[in-house]
Parts: structure tokens; sequence; C-alpha cells
């Protein structure tokens, strides 16, 4: 019998070339990435500063390491959310896109049995953004794409963003809506709260959006999956389904009483807490829920295949969530 893969749906990537790549094309938006000591570096994009940046977030070999040393065979990579950097303009917004996603696709052709790949896309052109995704499936074999939960304060449900759910849909895309620019920053500066509860406070906006906006009745075989075991959203939407009942608000892309609707999406399995994932699994059902460490950021799980095998579920849920859920995913994309 084969050993099973287990597969890490949310993890990020900046090498140091990539940053340099970026920096080239980007002169006023310098990116670099300079050494603390072995397992930390200093991350500065334009002169904002993000301390103790993991080396395994830029160095290939440390990665494989910390994949093996936590019994990860594959990491589907994304690009770092620092590296979005979504408001350089339509021109420069894409050529970054670019840059980064075809540097992930060099490393799964040098690790073809270690890592896959979801794109970045220049959000705020959404028809660049969808051709952009088009031309990384198509051409170097990527699932998907990672991109933020809004763009400079407008909800993934503005009509701007058309084009790319209906090429989403039409090519079986893994969309994976990750927190960026959170709600309410100004009351969240204290005690890591921007991270705490903005990143999934805006995971949540973006699935509410998604739901009450009609994208996911326009779209329904759109594949979403919601970082950090989805924000708030499994654990609200029953009563966003009371509100579309009681609330006029509601009805304006709506029409008929959506149910269902924690199950509407997937989710990661970044919960830091046994009891909760177990209660998520229960409320949206193993099928939706796939592997997760959010690597190489500390407010990550690094121990997600662990915590997985020791969760009260049965070994056919647990298999599911490692491997056979994403695995499923790419069957039926390529299908």
């Amino acid at each position: 019998m084969a050993t099973q893969r287990t597969i890490d749906t949310h993890t990020h990537i900046l090498t140091l070339e990539t940053a340099a790549l970026i920096t080239k094309a980007s002169p006023k938006t310098p990116v670099t990435i300079t050494a603390q000591d072995a397992d930390f570096a200093t991350l500065d994009v334009a002169g904002v500063v993000y301390k103790d940046f993991p080396t395994g977030g830029f160095d290939i070999a440390r990665r494989l390491k910390d994949m093996d040393a936590t019994g990860i065979d594959v990491h589907v990579l994304s690009a770092t959310p620092q590296t979005y950097l979504y408001g350089l303009g339509e021109e420069l917004s894409g050529i970054v896109a670019t840059i980064q996603n075809d540097q992930m696709a060099k490393h799964v052709a040098a690790h073809p049995d270690r890592f896959m790949a979801i794109a970045t896309l220049p959000l705020g052109q959404p028809e660049r953004a969808a051709d952009e995704l088009k031309r990384v499936i198509t051409k170097l074999g990527f699932k998907g794409a990672m991109f933020a939960s809004n763009f400079q304060g407008k909800n993934l449900d503005d009509p701007m963003f058309e084009p790319l759910w209906a090429a989403a849909e039409q090519l079986g895309a893994f969309m994976f809506v990750h927190p960026n620019n959170i709600a309410g920053a100004d009351r969240l500066k204290s005690y890591y709260l921007a991270n705490l509860i903005g990143n999934p406070l805006d995971t949540t906006i973006a699935a509410a959006s998604l739901i009450f906006g009609g994208v996911m009745d326009r779209y329904p075989k759109l594949k979403v999956m919601l970082a950090h075991g989805g924000g708030f959203t499994p654990y609200q939407a029953a009563r966003w389904e009371h509100g579309w009942a009681v609330r006029g608000e509601t009805k304006v892309n709506v029409k008929t009483q959506p149910k269902g609707i924690a199950k509407r999406f997937i989710y990661d399995t970044i919960l830091h807490s046994d009891q909760t994932l177990e209660a998520m699994i229960g409320l949206v059902g193993a099928d939706k829920v796939m592997l997760g460490s959010d690597y190489p950021y500390d407010m990550g799980m690094m121990d997600c295949v662990k915590h997985v095998r020791g969760l009260k579920i049965s070994d056919a849920d647990k298999s599911a969530i490692l491997q056979g859920n994403f695995e499923k995913f790419l069957a039926g994309m390529s299908a």
C-alpha cells in the first residue's frame, strides 16, 4: 500500500532572487531580505519593515528540511502578502505578479515532487488578472491563485472583478482568499489585534460579500478557499441565512433563501485548536477542509500534519484533509 502524501495548501515564498527581480522591475518599490541570524531575516518592502521573517520563507533548502521534519510532502507555493503590491499601477502590477509567478514555476520545475503553485495576480486590473490566471494554469501548470480579501477597500463582489470570477470558473481554478488591507485597522493597532482579529475579520467580510453580492450564485462552480479556518464564516453563516429571511438589504442580489452557506467554501486547518477544528469539520464536512500551515509565518501551524492526525475524526476524514480533498480537486480540474 502506497504511503499517503501530505499536501500543505497554504504556504508562502519570496526568495532572494525574486526580491531582486521585483526591485529591478520597480526601483521605487525595493524589496530586500537581510539575514538577522540562521533562522530569521528582515524583510523590507519599500520601506515597510517586517522583522523576524523566517529563513524558510526565502531559502529552499531550509524549506525542504522543515517540510521533512514536520511530515509534509508537498507545499502549494504562493506569494507573500507583503509582495502583492497591487498599488503599483496597471503595467507594473502585472509585471511584478508575472515575476513572482515565473519564479514559483521555476521552483516547481526544480522540485516537482515537493512543490505545486498558485499564482499572485494584479487584482486591481481584473481583466489582466484573468489573463494571468489563464496563463499560469494553461502554460505553467498552476492550480489557481491566492489574492487579497479586498482591493483598496473594494470588496470582492465589486462589479470590477467579474472578468476574474468568470475566468476562474471556466478554468476550474483553486481561488484562495487571503486577508490583507484589513478593515478596522485604526482600532486594531494594539496587542497584535491586526492579525489576531483583523485577518480573520477581513476574510469573513470577503466571504459574506461573495455570498450577498451574488458572486457565488452567478458562478456556481467557483471553488473558493478561505484562509485561517475561514475567519468567522463557518460559525456565523447560519446568522447570514437568518438575516436573508428577515432583512430586505440582503435580498438585493440574492433572490432565493441561501442555504448551507458555510459549505459553499473550502477551508484550511489553521485554527490552533483540536476542538475548534473538529467543530468546523462538523459544520462544513471533512470534504471542505484541506491541510494548511501558513508556512513560514509565526502565526501558522508548522505541526499541522500531527494536528490533523490527532483529531477525533475518522481515519478516512483525516486522509481526505491531508491529501485526498486537494487531489480530488486536481482531478476535477483536469477533467
